[in-house]
């Protein structure tokens, strides 16, 4: 059991992440079963690799503060519902011990990333990226996946977590 623990912890959050993170630059949407997978995996990981009670607890709790501040963000149309429940589904592997840095790193990839669409868009689209995808991204008034910034803040931080550092023992 330990092995299936060890392959879980290093492989299913950063597959998850990059599956996020493409599906939002495809398709400027973050399925609901990327962000339920992960409180599935999440739970399922805690009991198996031994997390207490009270981790797990304040682990949800993390959870459950950014989906509710994320929720309030989408309620004023600052962000989309997919990244809201991205971002808490994250913050509920991270818990409050790193869901700052997560944040912090979420807000400057973030910025980057609006940055770098701004600039995209400011130019003709060259025809041989004249694909529907693309175009959609190409949109002047068109949203930022941020789902990119979510999940790349989440794979800087991850490492440095109780997830990883427990393989090294």
């Amino acid at each position: 059991m330990v092995v299936i623990g060890d392959a879980l912890r290093l492989l299913l959050f950063p597959a998850l992440m990059a599956f996020a993170a493409t599906s939002d630059l495809v398709t400027m949407t973050i399925s609901n079963r990327i962000s339920i997978a992960l409180a599935a995996a999440f739970l399922i990981l805690a009991v198996v690799t031994g997390m207490t009670p009270v981790a797990i607890g304040w682990h949800l709790a993390a959870g459950v503060l950014v989906l509710a501040f994320g929720f309030a963000f989408f309620a004023f149309g600052w962000i989309g519902g997919g990244d809201a429940k991205l971002a808490a589904a994250i913050a509920l592997w991270l818990g409050f011990d790193y869901l700052l840095p997560y944040l912090v790193y979420a807000s400057l990839l973030g910025g980057l990333l609006t940055f770098a669409m701004i600039q995209f868009r400011l130019f003709p689209l060259p025809k041989i990226l004249a694909r529907p995808w693309i175009m959609r991204l190409h949109e002047k008034d068109a949203g930022v996946p941020y789902g990119i910034a979510l999940a790349a803040a989440a794979l800087l931080v991850y490492p440095q977590t109780g997830w990883m550092s427990a393989l090294a023992h």
